[in-house]
């Protein structure tokens, strides 16, 4: 029986985010909705979802010392890692010794890198996935390169938003993207992964939700990248029932294999009916923002209710929906958004402003909503919104 006590009470329930970005943000005010205590926990002070947050501490959390001995003292009830960047190893140590890790801390090993979750999709599920090698020196990058051949992807194999990633269309891009992969990843200088392209017709989420009462599917969600980074996502992407069907299929059997409860972002390449797999991250993602507008549950209310061992029995699709990220770029510590009223003048359009204080080169500060009949009547209202609001960097 699923129950919840007083908060700070010795029956409430406590929550530990072990990243406080504009997702965990999104996650905190749901657990709260529940009267869930939530402490936050990020490399930089005040970062979103510390600005919510009952209590928040900053730290490394790569600092496996630094990380139990927090945890230790808050004792939460539930540890839901939203960065890749964490003391995998603790996570595990601490499992054993009864904490709760959302999923679990082996799915939190396996997709804090590449590496763990290509090579278990891949290697031990037979999924069918892109030709990649992985690479630790210059020397192996660069016989991996000869082996999957130009034109290919370079990524750091831990880092999230684009970061550190290169497409390499000629000999004179190797160097660039070897330096671009090291000072780029979440943990600094490291391997990378060398991905050979593969024709697609398209890419998708699909978000995977693993429940008290089974694993339910979202509608898939088409998006727009630059540089790696998501800048537009839409629902629904439009697809074939056997391509739906394929990638419900691969979504299934690869969060089936990491476990737990809590949602999953699992990105896949389509050609026509075939489905690639790509990566997967077990918590919410960025590209489904998107479900702030498109449904009655997003995916982070979905992701707490997963949590908290709550039912989904089902959920309300609105309609055609699309998000665009306000991307702002400089360096600065005071943005202002203006001509706002402008901005929302249209029904069916929301903004949500994350609160980070600081741009230094590019970084996303906002995301813009819509909602309308189409796909694409909903994508134009996003970038009509879009092209209203005036972002000043000073």
């Amino acid at each position: 029986m699923a129950k919840l006590g007083t908060i700070f009470s010795d029956k409430g329930c406590k929550a530990l985010l072990c990243g406080s970005g504009e997702l965990g943000k999104e996650v905190a005010i749901e657990l709260q909705r529940y009267g869930v205590e939530v402490v936050a926990l990020d490399r930089y002070d005040n970062a979103p979802a510390m600005q919510i947050a009952h209590r928040s501490y900053t730290l490394s959390m790569l600092d496996g010392a630094k990380l139990r001995e927090i945890i230790e003292k808050e004792k939460p009830d539930f540890i839901i890692p939203e960065v890749e960047a964490i003391a995998t190893s603790t996570l595990v140590e601490l499992e054993k010794e009864g904490y709760n890790v959302i999923p679990t801390a082996n799915a939190t090993l396996l997709t804090m890198n590449r590496e763990g979750i290509r090579r278990l999709a891949a290697e031990e599920l037979g999924i069918k996935t892109s030709p990649y090698r992985f690479a630790g020196t210059k020397e192996e990058y660069e016989a991996a390169i000869k082996e999957i051949g130009i034109p290919c992807v370079v990524k750091p194999i831990m880092s999230s938003s684009g970061h550190g990633q290169s497409t390499i269309k000629c000999e004179a891009d190797i160097e660039p993207a070897w330096k671009e992969a090291q000072e780029g990843g979440r943990a600094g200088a490291g391997r990378v992964i060398v991905e050979g392209f593969v024709e697609f017709d398209y890419e998708i989420t699909l978000l995977t939700v693993r429940h008290v009462g089974g694993t339910t599917f979202l509608n898939p969600i088409g998006h727009h990248q630059v540089s790696g980074d998501y800048r537009e996502s839409w629902q629904p992407q439009p697809m074939s029932d056997k391509a739906i069907e394929a990638a419900k299929d691969i979504a299934g059997k690869v969060t089936a294999a990491l476990g737990g409860r809590g949602i999953f972002g699992v990105e896949l390449f389509i050609k026509g009916d075939e489905v690639l797999f790509s990566e997967v991250s077990p918590r919410p993602h960025d590209t489904g923002m998107v479900t702030m507008i498109s449904q009655d549950m997003s995916e982070f209310s979905l992701h707490a209710r997963a949590i908290l061992g709550l039912p989904i029995p089902g959920i309300r699709f609105y309609g055609a929906s699309a998000s665009k990220a306000i991307v702002v770029e400089g360096n600065s510590t005071d943005v202002v958004f203006d001509n706002l009223e402008e901005v929302l003048a249209e029904p069916d359009v929301q903004i949500r402003i994350f609160g980070k204080q600081e741009v230094k080169g590019h970084r996303r500060f906002g995301v813009i909503l819509a909602l309308d009949e189409t796909v694409e009547k909903a994508l134009a209202k996003a970038e009509r919104a879009y092209a209203k609001l005036k972002v000043i960097v000073n």
